[in-house]
């Protein structure tokens, strides 16, 4: 009887942050795991909102989008993928969601699905995010899901965004280990943990492992970015901008209980409401009530109001605050502001002894894009200091270090870095062996 082998396919997440599409086969078994947008590929070729993508075939002449056979739903072949596990709400692990066939089950955290289906629905575009009609099913810790032969085994990690998970397949060729995006230095170290200690007890064949803080690694923690953010709230005498991640739950909680403790509200943007609002549906997830009396939430000067803008601004009418408004209240707000309103600046008129917290450093592979001279550009105009206050999603060297050599794999699959070769030469002293993955290229187990 001839053994079945598994096989690893790498079809993003190579030489780049993000774009992660992993295939795993076993047997009869094909599963995906992420199924991201590639923002550095993406970039090369296209500038939005002016030059963007019409259509799939764009993407796939451009190599954005891999040709996979029986996956998408704008093609007329037999459905070839069985599942396809998201470990995460970034758009660098989800976003593709919007091209799969959808009699193709979606496996995530229960977080998750809120969130990309919280997104979507405030999206206007359909063609790169839209998650309409997808099969979500969800999982927690402790679940364990069969596909063909293959028992899936979701542990919660802790990352930037709330609900994210790391995997441990138990295959024909043995257990195979896959980190998604995690680290040990935020809010829950705990919950990374538990995982690196379930991977251990797997004694795994394989580990795929992110390695983005390869380069630029800081040694900081929530706790620390939480004390400097209340040093310098507690000092400022005008208005406090806060540029974050709106699905940076642990970011925002900090905010909310600086600005509590400095006798100020958080104003939140409109999208950050109406993702809170529906966040409230995951009862095990501690995140600030919009009828808190310390919330408020900001609308920007538009013309047109989407219909979910609308829903939040009927609901919570008392809470609105425009930027004339803001600009009454300068001293009494921290003021949740991203780089895409910065006009607002001009009807806030920020007073003198105001300043601005970038409190975010990974635009290349969650939601947002920064454009760093058109920033300096504003906040000179307004003589407004800037803080880069931030603790990173991803884990530090030293410390993937420790929790590949604890969970001791036989083989070990570095992807979601620019820094392939210099991870693989840092551990090259390990028991396991560093295998430098090739795009498209099938590997055996």
């Amino acid at each position: 009887m001839v053994k079945r082998k598994t096989s690893l396919t790498f079809y993003g997440g190579v030489n780049e942050i993000g774009g992660n599409k992993i295939l795993l086969q076993d047997g009869d078994a094909k599963i995906f795991f992420d199924f991201g947008m590639s923002f550095a590929m993406k970039k090369r070729y296209y500038s939005p909102p002016f030059l963007s993508p019409r259509n799939e075939k764009s993407l796939q002449e451009l190599g954005i989008l891999p040709r996979i056979e029986g996956i998408y739903k704008f093609d007329e072949k037999a459905t070839e993928v069985d599942a396809v596990f998201i470990s995460h709400g970034h758009m660098d692990h989800s976003a593709y969601l919007s091209f799969i066939k959808r009699e193709i089950p979606v496996y995530c955290g229960e977080t998750t699905k809120i969130i990309l289906q919280t997104l979507s629905e405030m999206r206007r575009t359909e063609l790169e995010f839209n998650v309409k009609d997808i099969e979500f099913k969800t999982f927690r810790t402790g679940n364990k899901i069969v596909i063909g032969d293959v028992e899936i085994e979701p542990v919660h990690v802790d990352h930037s965004v709330p609900g994210a998970y790391g995997f441990i397949m138990h295959t024909s060729s043995g257990a195979i280990v896959y980190t998604g995006d995690f680290r040990v230095h935020g809010a829950k170290p705990q919950m990374t943990q538990k995982f690196v200690e379930k991977a251990k007890a797997a004694k795994p064949a394989a580990v795929i492992t992110e390695a983005t803080n390869m380069t630029g690694a800081s040694v900081s923690s929530e706790v620390d970015v939480e004390s400097k953010l209340n040093s310098i709230v507690e000092q400022a005498d005008g208005i406090v901008l806060a540029n974050f991640a709106s699905t940076d739950v642990d970011r925002l909680n900090s905010f909310y209980r600086i600005a509590e403790k400095n006798k100020r509200c958080l104003a939140v943007s409109l999208k950050q409401a109406y993702l809170l609002k529906a966040l409230h549906r995951d009862k095990r997830l501690r995140v600030p009530d919009l009828e808190d009396k310390n919330i408020l939430i900001f609308r920007k000067s538009k013309k047109t109001k989407d219909k979910w803008e609308s829903q939040i601004i009927e609901q919570y009418q008392d809470k609105i605050k425009n930027a004339s408004d803001v600009s009454k209240q300068q001293c009494e707000l921290i003021l949740a502001l991203s780089f895409y309103d910065l006009e607002e600046l001009v009807e806030i008129n920020p007073k003198a002894g105001s300043c601005y917290v970038l409190s975010a450093s990974e635009p290349f592979n969650e939601e947002m894009e920064l454009d760093y001279e058109k920033l300096v550009n504003w906040l000179g105009h307004y003589g407004l200091p800037q803080y880069h206050v931030h603790v990173s999603g991803h884990i530090m060297p030293l410390q993937l270090r420790n929790v590949l050599k604890e969970i001791n794999a036989a083989q070990i699959f570095p992807v979601h870095t620019e820094n392939a070769e210099l991870f693989a030469k840092f551990t090259s002293d390990l028991k396991s062996k560093t295998i430098l993955v090739e795009k498209e290229k099938k590997y055996e187990v």
